[in-house]
């Protein structure tokens, strides 16, 4: 049934080809001659670099394998065919033009293609190297600013010990400025009591000799008392005339 389709489709496209005019001819004979000529003067890859390209295309590592899978597609291909489980129509020549078309352009765009991929490659492989230096760099200058200060803790804990030993000493003395202040207050306290003490003592003394001596001064003034003081005196100076010490 697929032959039977196959050779329709061959007839009506040789009848369409037939039916074109036949002013069509000489240009399609001049394109002929032209693409012939062009391709006459193309540069021509050598036989070796055909096969080896075709060879890269095929999958495997080694020879050997290449080789058992162009041989195992081979004879998949005869017998798909001879048992027409497969018939070769427009469709295969379609598949097949395709095939070399997809072929052509991605032998064409793997060159371009690999070129972009590989700049962009070294683009991003620049940045990140970069920022990977960048990342080296701070953290080399952050390493010599923390050696710079390995010594912090020891020092902390000298001065805060330092710190300790001055409040310490600022107690002491704020203690002894107390005290001494007290004991100034306290000498000045003595001191105004005793002076108050003398005061007092002077005052009492001077009060006592005062009213003694108005007492002897009142006493003196009483006749009694001055004839009493008077015949003591009288008496005294017969007994020192009698002794004959005048």
């Amino acid at each position: 049934m697929a032959y039977r389709v196959a050779a329709s489709r061959s007839t009506a496209a040789l009848a369409a080809t037939a039916s074109r005019p036949a002013i069509a001819a000489p240009r399609l004979a001049a394109a002929a001659a032209a693409s012939s000529s062009v391709r006459t003067y193309a540069d021509k890859p050598t036989p070796e670099a055909r096969a080896s390209a075709l060879l890269d295309i095929l999958p495997g590592n080694s020879l050997v394998s290449k080789t058992g899978w162009v041989t195992l597609g081979t004879g998949l291909s005869a017998v798909a065919i001879s048992n027409e489980l497969y018939v070769v129509n427009e469709e295969t020549v379609i598949l097949a033009g395709f095939l070399i078309f997809a072929t052509l352009v991605g032998r064409s765009i793997a060159a371009p293609y690999a070129e972009w991929a590989d700049s962009q490659i070294q683009k991003i492989s620049g940045i990140l190297n970069a920022a990977r230096k960048e990342h080296t760099d701070a953290v080399s200058a952050r390493i010599e600013s923390v050696s710079t200060q390995k010594d912090v803790a020891a020092l902390t804990t000298e001065l805060f010990a330092v710190a300790k030993e001055t409040a310490k000493a600022e107690q002491e003395v704020f203690e002894l400025q107390q005290r001494t202040k007290l004991a100034s207050e306290l000498k000045s306290v003595l001191d105004s009591w005793v002076r108050f003490e003398g005061q007092q003592r002077e005052e009492e003394q001077r009060a006592l000799a005062g009213a003694i001596i108005q007492k002897v001064t009142d006493s003196l003034k009483d006749e009694k008392l001055q004839k009493q003081i008077l015949d003591g005196a009288i008496a005294d100076v017969e007994q020192l005339v009698k002794a004959k010490t005048i």
